[in-house]
C-alpha cells in the first residue's frame, strides 16, 4: 500500500502514546535478538533498541516509503528491512509491534505462527487498534458501499481483522504460553473538529481505499468529511481510541 510518512505523522504524539504502554510490558534483558514488525519511520524502533541493553533489533516494513525514512535511524545495534511480518523467519527473543498487525489477516493462525518463531524464553509484545467499530470508521463503511464508489472500489471493504482480548488470551493459553498479559485501553484524543479525524484515519484505515479510489479520492473525503460533521459537530472533537495490548513468554525448555 502507498502509504504517506508525513501524513501518518500529523498525530505523532498521539499514536506514540500506546508505544510506551507496551514498551513497559517488555522484560528488559541484555543481548535480545529483537525483531519490530511494522517499524514504519523508525523512530520508535530506535527508542526500543535504547531502551534494550547490548541487543540486536531489526525494524520490518512492507513499505518502502517507510522504510526510506526510517534507514536515518540505523545503527550498530540497529537495522531495517523490507519484508512481510506474516511471513517472518527465523527465531527470536523479542517479537515487537506497535499498531502494525492489523494490517495482517487471520490473527487466529498468525499469532500461533509468531509464538513459534520466538526462542525458549522468548517474549511477544504486541499493541493493535481496536477502534473499528467507531462512527469514523461505520462511516467510511457506509460511504465506500455507496454509488458511484461501490463500482469504483469494486465492492471492496477491508474489515479488521483484531480479536477481542479474550481471544487473545485464549490463543496464547492454547500456544502454552506463560505470563500472559492482555488488555484493552482507550486513549483520549482531542482533535481540533470532525475534518481532523478524517485527516486521522486518511493516514491508516482508509489507505486501502485511497489506493483504489485513483483520481476518486477527493470526491470520497468530501463526502466523508460532509457525513463526518453531522455525526460530530461539536468543537473540539473527543476522540476516544481503543487499543488492545497483549503480551506472553514461551516457557524456557526445562531440562531433564
Amino acid at each position: 500500500m502507498p502509504w504517506d510518512p508525513n501524513l501518518y505523522h500529523k498525530f505523532q504524539a498521539e499514536r506514540s502514546a500506546p508505544f510506551f504502554d507496551l514498551l513497559s510490558l517488555v522484560e528488559i534483558r541484555p543481548k535480545l535478538k529483537v525483531i519490530d514488525l511494522g517499524c514504519g519511520t523508525g523512530e520508535l524502533t530506535r527508542q526500543l533498541a535504547n531502551a534494550l541493553p547490548d541487543s540486536d533489533v531489526t525494524g520490518l516494513d512492507s513499505s518502502a516509503q517507510m522504510l526510506e525514512k526510517a534507514l536515518s535511524f540505523s545503527g550498530p545495534n540497529l537495522h531495517f528491512e523490507h519484508g512481510d511480518q506474516a511471513q517472518l523467519t527465523g527465531a527470536w527473543d523479542l517479537i515487537f509491534s506497535n499498531a502494525a498487525l492489523q494490517w495482517s489477516e487471520n490473527h487466529a493462525e498468525l499469532i500461533s505462527y509468531l509464538y513459534q518463531r520466538l526462542t525458549p524464553g522468548g517474549q511477544i509484545a504486541v499493541q493493535v487498534p481496536s477502534n473499528h467499530n467507531h462512527i469514523s470508521h461505520q462511516l467510511y463503511r457506509e460511504t465506500a458501499s455507496e454509488e458511484p464508489f461501490q463500482t469504483i472500489l469494486k465492492g471492496f471493504q477491508r474489515y479488521a481483522p483484531v480479536l477481542s482480548i479474550d481471544e487473545y488470551a485464549r490463543l496464547f493459553f492454547a500456544c502454552g504460553a506463560e505470563n500472559i498479559i492482555v488488555f484493552e485501553k482507550v486513549y483520549a484524543h482531542i482533535l481540533e473538529d470532525s475534518d481532523a479525524v478524517v485527516e486521522w484515519i486518511s493516514g491508516t484505515a482508509l489507505v486501502p481505499y485511497f489506493e483504489r479510489l485513483g483520481g476518486h479520492k477527493e470526491e470520497f473525503l468530501h463526502v466523508l468529511r460532509k457525513k463526518m460533521r453531522a455525526a460530530l459537530p461539536e468543537t473540539p472533537v473527543f476522540y476516544p481510541f481503543r487499543r488492545t495490548l497483549f503480551s506472553a513468554r514461551k516457557p524456557t525448555i526445562q531440562e531433564t
